[in-house]
């Protein structure tokens, strides 16, 4: 597995890829030791098989990723086009996140929604934990999954996060408190 840094306008990124495939990628952090960590996590793997493993050089693939990140944080609408290490996921969470993967940049659909297009209708709270599971932020845009109501919903970097994603893309979303 090897270790991508991203330095965007917003704070450093880390990426992780396993045999040309995206294994996962972090929402930028304050410093690169804060994203390793988080990206460990994702993964489910310890920190220092991360570290040891940073890119040198990147491909065509990595550079992608790289200037995508750079210009989502930029404000700049971007559609992510990378190949993914879906085989880390359960069969339902491949099935969620695929859906998931298709949202366009500054749009939303609702838990309910994916649950049924993928055939599971009233599986909203399933489809929730299979987004929750989602270790390619940004590529696989979760930000963008909502409640019924248009209410936030959960997300696993935390509310204030997806509210900022939300706002940089322009979305319009209802917080539970007005």
């Amino acid at each position: 597995m090897n270790l991508q840094l991203v330095h965007t306008p917003w704070g450093c990124s880390a990426a992780a890829w396993e045999k040309g495939l995206l294994a996962g990628v972090t929402l930028p952090h304050d410093n690169e030791k804060e994203a390793i960590g988080t990206l460990a996590g994702y993964l489910k793997i310890r920190q220092d098989r991360l570290i040891n493993e940073v890119l040198e050089k990147t491909d065509e693939l990595q550079q992608r990723l790289a200037e995508g990140l750079v210009d989502y944080f930029a404000g700049k609408p971007v559609a992510f086009d990378l190949p993914l290490l879906w085989s880390r996921l359960t069969p339902f969470q491949q099935r969620v996140l695929k859906v998931v993967k298709e949202i366009p940049y500054g749009q939303v659909i609702s838990y309910g929604e994916i649950a049924r297009q993928i055939g599971c209708p009233g599986g909203a709270r399933a489809v929730g934990g299979a987004v929750g599971s989602n270790p390619w932020l940004l590529v696989v845009p979760c930000h963008r999954v909502l409640a019924g109501n248009r209410q936030l919903g959960g997300f696993s970097s935390g509310l204030t996060w997806k509210e900022k994603l939300l706002k940089l893309e322009n979305i319009p979303y209802k917080t539970s408190h007005g």
